[in-house]
C-alpha cells in the first residue's frame, strides 16, 4: 500500500501521533499512580500528575522551537551542543544535587534538571556529524577510535555519579556505527562478552574455562582441513579465559553492593523480597493482577495501595499491566515497536548521511530504554534505573526524549519522503 508523497517541509504524522499517544497514555498512568483522593485541587504543584502536565506543556513549546529551526543550524552546531553537554556533566561533580544516592541533577530553585538525559541527544548529533564528515572512514582504526571516544566520554563521566543505567544507554550508538560500516565482529565481541560475563556469574570461572577450552578444541578440529593457525586459537582461548577470570574481580570490586544484589536476584542466585528485590516483586504482582483486560482505571490494588516504589518513574509499566491488563500492555509495546521501526524506515530513506545516522541513533536509544525498562519491570533484567521514554514521570526525561525525537522529525521533514 502506498501513501502519497510528503512535500518538503512537511512532517511525518505517524511519528507525531505515536508520540502524542505515548505521552497521553503515560500521563494517565502517572495520574493513577500518584492520585490522592484527599487532595481536592487538581491544579496543585504538590500533585505530580499536574507537574507532569506542565512538563508536557513545555515539551510542546520545545517541539515548536525545534521544528522552526534550520536543519543546517543543528548540523553546524552539533559539536558545540556536545561540548556543552560534557561540561554540564562535569559540572555535576561541583554543583550537582544528590538525590537517592546519585549526584545527577542540577537544582534550579524548585526545578531539577538531569543533564545526562540531554547528553544523549547531543551525543547523537555529534556522532552523526563526525560519521557524515567526508574525511571520516569508520572502517579504519583511526575512525573507529575517534567514534568510540565520542560515545565513551559522556558514559565515563556519568558512571561515577553513580548512574550506570544512563551510561549503559550509550551502547545504543553501536547501531548507527554498524549501519555505517563498522565490522560486525565488534557487535559479536560485545554480545559474547555479555554472555560470558553472565555465564561466569552463574556457573563459575572453572566451569566456563573448561567449556571455552572444549569449544575451542572442537572448532579447531572441525576446521583442521583449512589448516587454522594454532597460535590464533590458543590466543583466543587464553584471552577468553582471562576475561572469565576477571569477571569475579569486576563484580566484587567495581560494582557496588546494590548492583551485585540486583544481578544476583535477576540471575536467581538470591531471593530477596524485602529490600533490593522488593520493587521487582511488587511490580510482578501488579502486572499479574491485571490479567487480560486489567482491573480498571484507579482500581489496581498494588497501584492505589502504593505497594510499588518509584512506580511513577522507572516502574510505570507495572501500572499499565495492572490497570489495563495484557491488552493494554500489548498496545503500549506495539506503539513503541512501530515508533522504532518507523524511525529506522525513515532513516533509510534520508538523502543526507547526517540525518540517517542521527535517525539510527534515536532508534537505538529508544530501543535500549524500552527493552531494559520492560525487562527490569518484569524481572527479566536487573534493576538499573532506566526510565520508559515518554511515560516515566520527570521533566528532564520527557524534554530530552522530545528533543531527541523531534530533531529527527525536523531532519526528516526537510526532504520529500515516500512510504
Amino acid at each position: 500500500m502506498s501513501i502519497p508523497s510528503r512535500h518538503k517541509g512537511s512532517f511525518d504524522w505517524v511519528l507525531i501521533l505515536i508520540y502524542l499517544a505515548l505521552v497521553t497514555i503515560g500521563w494517565i498512568n502517572i495520574y493513577s499512580t500518584t492520585y490522592d483522593p484527599d487532595v481536592v485541587s487538581f491544579f496543585n504543584l504538590s500533585n505530580l500528575y499536574f507537574k507532569q502536565l506542565l512538563w508536557i506543556g513545555f515539551g510542546i513549546l520545545l517541539i515548536i522551537v525545534i521544528l522552526s529551526l534550520d536543519v543546517k543550524f543543528l548540523e553546524r552546531f552539533s559539536s558545540i551542543f556536545y561540548i556543552v553537554a560534557l561540561l554540564l556533566l562535569l559540572g555535576l561533580f561541583v554543583f550537582g544535587k544528590n538525590i537517592n544516592g546519585a549526584t545527577s541533577w542540577y537544582a534550579i530553585g524548585p526545578l531539577t534538571l538531569q543533564p545526562s538525559e540531554f547528553a544523549k541527544a547531543a551525543t547523537a548529533l555529534a556522532i552523526a556529524k563526525y560519521l557524515s564528515d567526508l574525511q571520516t572512514d569508520i572502517k579504519t582504526l583511526q575512525g573507529q577510535l575517534r567514534a568510540f571516544l565520542i560515545i565513551a566520554l559522556p558514559a565515563i563521566i556519568i558512571i561515577p555519579q553513580p548512574d550506570p543505567g544512563s551510561a549503559l544507554v550509550y551502547a545504543a550508538f553501536f547501531f548507527p556505527l554498524y549501519r555505517e560500516g563498522l565490522a560486525g565482529v565488534y557487535l559479536l565481541l560485545g554480545f559474547t562478552s555479555i554472555v560470558l560475563f553472565i555465564c561466569t556469574l552463574l556457573f563459575g570461572t572453572l566451569v566456563i574455562s573448561c567449556a571455552i577450552l572444549l569449544i575451542g578444541s572442537v572448532l579447531f578440529y572441525i576446521n583442521r582441513k583449512k589448516r587454522p593457525s594454532k597460535r590464533l586459537y590458543i590466543g583466543a582461548i587464553l584471552i577468553t579465559c582471562l576475561f572469565s577470570l576477571s569477571v569475579n574481580y569486576i563484580f566484587n570490586n567495581v560494582f557496588e553492593q546494590r548492583h551485585r544484589d540486583r544481578f544476583n536476584i535477576a540471575l536467581g542466585k538470591e531471593v530477596d523480597t524485602q529490600s533490593i528485590g522488593y520493587n521487582t516483586q511488587q511490580s510482578e504482582i501488579a502486572i499479574g493482577n491485571g490479567g487480560w483486560t486489567g482491573q480498571g482505571f484507579l482500581q489496581g490494588t498494588q497501584t492505589t495501595g502504593d505497594f510499588v516504589p518509584e512506580q511513577e518513574t522507572d516502574y510505570i509499566f507495572s501500572a499499565v499491566g495492572e490497570e489495563w491488563g495484557f491488552l493494554g500492555s500489548a498496545l503500549v509495546v506495539l506503539l513503541f515497536v512501530i515508533l522504532i521501526l518507523r524511525i529506522i524506515q525513515l532513516s533509510e530513506r534520508q538523502k543526507n548521511e547526517f540525518s540517517r545516522i542521527y535517525g539510527y541513533s534515536v532508534a537505538g536509544i529508544l530501543f535500549i530504554h524500552f527493552t531494559v525498562n520492560i525487562g527490569m519491570v518484569t524481572g527479566l533484567l536487573p534493576t538499573v534505573g532506566i526510565p520508559l521514554p515518554f511515560f516515566s514521570y520527570g521533566g528532564s526525561g520527557l524534554w530530552a526524549f522530545t528533543i531527541l525525537l523531534f530533531i529527527f522529525v525536523k531532519l526528516d521533514g526537510n526532504k520529500v519522503n515516500e512510504w
